[in-house]
């Protein structure tokens, strides 16, 4: 059971979530993952990228040029994670108005 924790722990992580469908579309470079998650910080976006490759989840690619070129790519085993992740995502999307609407009225009683 402990390991099954682990695993959830990343496929709980919102950054986690985050990148797996940013690289939904294809291979991006870091300062493209970092433009499109909003909020990441350069330390979280390096730290969860370390995190998703050791587990399998995408792979890191390096282009011997000048200057060095970095590229990171969803594996397989990441592609499913993203499928099992896209309707939680698209319901959080779909319900944003709803909780901002429902912790505004909490908020307001306090």
């Amino acid at each position: 059971m402990c390991r099954t924790r682990a695993v959830l722990d990343i496929v709980g992580d919102k950054w986690a979530l985050l990148v797996v469908r940013t690289l939904r579309d294809g291979p991006l470079r870091f300062t493209e993952l970092k433009r499109a998650i909003d909020g990441i910080s350069q330390r979280m976006l390096t730290v969860t990228l370390r995190d998703l490759e050791r587990d399998g989840l995408l792979t890191r690619t390096v282009f011997n040029v000048m200057p060095p070129h970095v590229s990171y790519e969803l594996t397989p085993m990441g592609l499913t994670l993203r499928e099992a992740a896209a309707p939680l995502l698209e319901w959080s999307v779909a319900h944003l108005p709803a909780i901002d609407a429902a912790r505004s009225d909490y908020d307001g009683r306090g």
